[in-house]
């Protein structure tokens, strides 16, 4: 039997690696020749950082995204495993300790430990967490790494859905399956891609903010990926003036060599979401609904595809499935 998944966006394609590296015989439907900027995943940061996300998050985030640093390390060989530096300006020193109140896994740094681990912030901040746990890779390559090894194990892409219609579909079609998902709505988030030679960074860092936390993930060659916003709106499309000012500043005030930097992209995109933020496989007959994973898809998407292989295989109930019906 041919299992046929909808979407070839994160969630599609974590589930096609996990169900054909178990030895089932599934195909892909997606519009899109390849992963690209039609596809929320495409604008991710791709930060695999379950103790930072646990500050907003519920625990199964960091109980999956844990587990999951290790699925794209396998899957995908894209993983740099250097942690993240969270900081805050002297101002807003408050924001560090209710982080670290909120939060685990992390090692209080001084202005010393700063310099040692990201020399060009040394002397611009004297306190910080650093999760030496953590880790990141980029979206865009861990994706594209994805599909060519689904293409090596002889998975087939279709643009449009082949003939005959398959015994089982699994529908990852993120916020298109509002169509069938009354309950999923859109988060809005947006990102710059900036060249920075200036600037060297090993790891994702966090600048925290009461209004406009920022991450800065970098992706070598003095290439960095800005991002923070949350905005309830399934709006896609360009940037607002005013998240393009407040990421720029808050990338100011990092590191002023970023003020001279080249915006070499900006984008937005809706990421689907449930009502509590947290991801929803749901049966019905034969399709099984996956999505809703927020802003979490690099780190969630591994659970999830896990758990849709084992409920396909043995019939159990998942910790993410909510519904099963005929």
């Amino acid at each position: 039997m041919t299992i046929r998944i909808l979407g070839a966006g994160v969630m599609g394609l974590a589930i096609a690696t996990e169900l054909s590296t178990r030895g089932h015989a599934v195909e892909l439907v997606d519009p899109q020749p390849a992963p690209g900027p039609h596809a929320c995943s495409w604008w991710a940061g791709g930060m695999l950082a379950p103790y930072c996300e646990r500050e907003s998050a519920e625990e199964p985030v960091e109980r999956h995204g844990l587990a999951a640093i290790d699925w794209w390390h396998r899957h995908t060989g894209c993983v740099s495993h250097t942690g993240t530096l969270v900081l805050t300006l002297s101002r807003d020193r408050g924001e560090l300790t209710r982080f670290a109140r909120r939060s685990r896994g992390h090692q209080a740094v001084d202005g010393a430990a700063i310099a040692a681990l990201e020399p060009d912030l040394g002397g611009r901040f004297t306190t910080g967490l650093f999760y030496p746990d953590e880790a990141h890779l980029s979206p865009r390559a861990a994706l594209s790494e994805l599909r060519r090894r689904l293409v090596a194990r002889g998975v087939a892409f279709h643009l449009t859905p082949p003939a005959p219609t398959p015994e089982l579909s699994i529908d990852a079609r993120g916020l298109a399956a509002r169509d069938a998902l009354p309950d999923l709505r859109g988060v809005r988030g947006e990102m710059l891609v900036l060249r920075c030679p200036e600037v060297s960074l090993s790891r994702p860092v966090r600048l925290l903010h009461p209004r406009i936390p920022l991450y800065v993930v970098p992706r070598g060659d003095g290439i960095f990926m800005l991002g923070a916003t949350m905005i309830e709106s399934d709006r896609r499309g360009v940037v607002t003036a005013r998240s393009l000012l407040e990421l720029l500043s808050a990338a100011y005030a990092l590191h002023p060599a970023f003020g001279e930097a080249e915006v070499l992209e900006t984008g937005a995109d809706a990421r689907p979401a449930f009502p509590d933020n947290l991801p929803r496989l749901r049966r019905r007959g034969a399709t099984l609904f996956a999505n809703g994973l927020y802003r979490h898809g690099f780190l969630l998407s591994p659970a999830v595809a896990t758990m849709a292989a084992d409920h396909l295989e043995t019939g159990i109930l998942p910790e993410f499935m909510d519904e099963v019906s005929q």
